[in-house]
């Protein structure tokens, strides 16, 4: 995302970064965030300047001195739902497959419920997370209820121990879908797994033999072991079961190091290979916004670079890697701690290693500065002003928000209200600006504006909770 704190402006120029500078910044972003709370190792591999450099944190073990290595493998989670995917766009650049492709074309027997008003789940939507099956397979989040946080992955794992391709195959056909495939996209480790099991049809071999032998093989990825494995943990210190199911495998059940992982985005960075090219191609959203390729999530940076991401969580570990095709810049970030907030604050380290690597935008630099001589007073004049001389300048609703939040956490909550209120000219039709800043409007002491950002955030979005309850709270719900 590239966002400097305001006032704290870096150099515009790559050629300002030396690799010395680079690997201070890395090292000292990379204490940072073992130093949060609950974190025990992290392992960062990086690509620029078509030189690859890694990075290591922490331990392997909690209570040993055991720095991980660009060699030690951890769990990659639904970044394995990339790899599918390439396999996928191989498939079709080998004929034997196409994205449109009905999915009950390579399933054994009927399954009339894979489909919505005559609309089939398609190959493509199994890829791109909008084939509208559910998260996952078997999926009885129930029978966990009574049962202590810390016992649910072992539970889950013991659980699926006698799950096999059958059995998966067999609740899939009691699977209703809610609406037509290709419309929303949503996170689904189900349609993950079953375009592996699609895959092992096409090609007549198992999924495993599939990924060694047209990806690790040729890339040269070891996925070795080198001893002792990392021990994952939860955000509690209590170490976490591997992810060992079968019928896990295609969704997020590979295993990689940094070493390995930073072969793979060299090769993602390859766009002149179709299969990858494919798997870059927007399928769902906007690509001004946030699209979706085959697995890959894209968007662009506030100059307009393409990013492709994905993140990866397991009961133990935590992965996120992201490529940058103009910049030719791949980053990959490996934990052995999983909890709801890593995969963020992984994220969260790329984006600075990104700016320490190439500065702030000129774009982001001009913004910056023509704010600050305003005080950030009539945003929207200012970034009009700057889009002339650097036409380049994108900003999204996400971009913003992040921002504003991040002025108020600086103690400018005035300066703050000003992005907000430039991310409700932009993006008019979203609840979330006008929850943002019916929210900031409160902070300031505003009342009037709050309730009537919050009415209208509301509006547009009736299940919007927190803003339900400010207006019941507030005495200004609707009568």
């Amino acid at each position: 995302m590239q966002l400097p704190a305001v006032g704290q402006l870096r150099s515009s120029t790559a050629a300002a970064t030396t690799p010395a500078q680079l690997a201070a910044a890395v090292q000292r972003i990379g204490n940072a965030f073992i130093q949060q709370p609950s974190r025990v190792g992290l392992s960062v591999g990086i690509i620029k300047d078509g030189r690859t450099q890694f990075y290591n944190f922490g331990t392997t073990e909690k209570g040993k001195s055991l720095t991980p290595t660009k060699n030690t493998v951890y769990e990659i989670g639904s970044i394995s739902k990339t790899f599918g995917s390439l396999l996928l766009a191989k498939a079709v650049m080998e004929k034997r497959a196409k994205l449109t492709d009905d999915v009950r074309k390579y399933l054994p027997g009927t399954y009339a419920n894979l489909e919505f008003a005559g609309q089939p789940i398609q190959l493509l939507h199994l890829a791109n997370t909008t084939s509208g099956l559910p998260d996952n397979l078997p999926d009885h989040p129930a029978s966990y209820q009574r049962a202590r946080p810390d016992s649910i992955p072992f539970l889950m794992v013991e659980s699926l121990k006698g799950y096999t391709k059958e059995n998966f195959l067999a609740d899939l056909r009691q699977v209703k879908l809610e609406a037509a495939p290709g419309l929303t996209s949503r996170h689904s480790n189900t349609a993950a797994q079953l375009l592996g099991y699609v895959l092992e049809n096409v090609y007549k071999r198992p999924f495993p033999k599939l990924v060694a032998e047209y990806i690790n093989k040729p890339l040269q990825l070891n996925a070795a072991t080198e001893a002792p494995l990392p021990v994952g943990y939860n955000e509690h210190g209590t170490p976490m079961p591997r992810t060992s199911a079968a019928t896990m495998y295609a969704s997020g059940g590979l295993q990689y190091s940094a070493a390995d992982m930073t072969k793979y985005l060299q090769y993602q960075l390859n766009e002149n290979d179709a299969a990858v090219a494919l798997t870059h191609r927007p399928t769902w959203g906007r690509l001004d916004e946030e699209a979706v390729g085959l697995s890959w999530v894209m968007s662009k940076t506030v100059d307009s670079k393409r990013q492709l991401e994905h993140t990866g969580g397991t009961f133990g570990f935590a992965s996120y890697c992201a490529v940058y095709p103009e910049l030719k810049f791949g980053i990959v970030l490996l934990s052995n701690e999983s909890d709801p907030g890593t995969q963020s604050s992984l994220r969260a380290v790329a984006e600075e290693v990104l700016a320490a690597a190439y500065g702030t935008p000129p774009a982001l630099a001009a913004l910056q500065a023509k704010l600050l001589r305003r005080n950030f007073a009539q945003a929207p004049e200012a970034v009009a002003a700057v889009k002339k001389q650097h036409p380049e300048l994108h900003l999204t609703e996400d971009y913003l928000n992040t921002w504003g939040y991040a002025l108020v956490q600086q103690g400018q909550p005035k300066q703050a209200l000003e992005i907000f209120k430039l991310n409700v000219s932009m993006y008019p039709k979203s609840w979330n600006v006008y929850d943002s800043l019916g929210e900031t409007y409160e902070l300031l002491g505003d009342r009037t504006l709050a309730i009537k950002n919050y009415k209208q955030s509301l509006a547009l979005n009736p299940n919007n909770n927190g803003a339900a309850e400010y207006l019941k709270k507030t005495g200004s719900a609707a009568k």
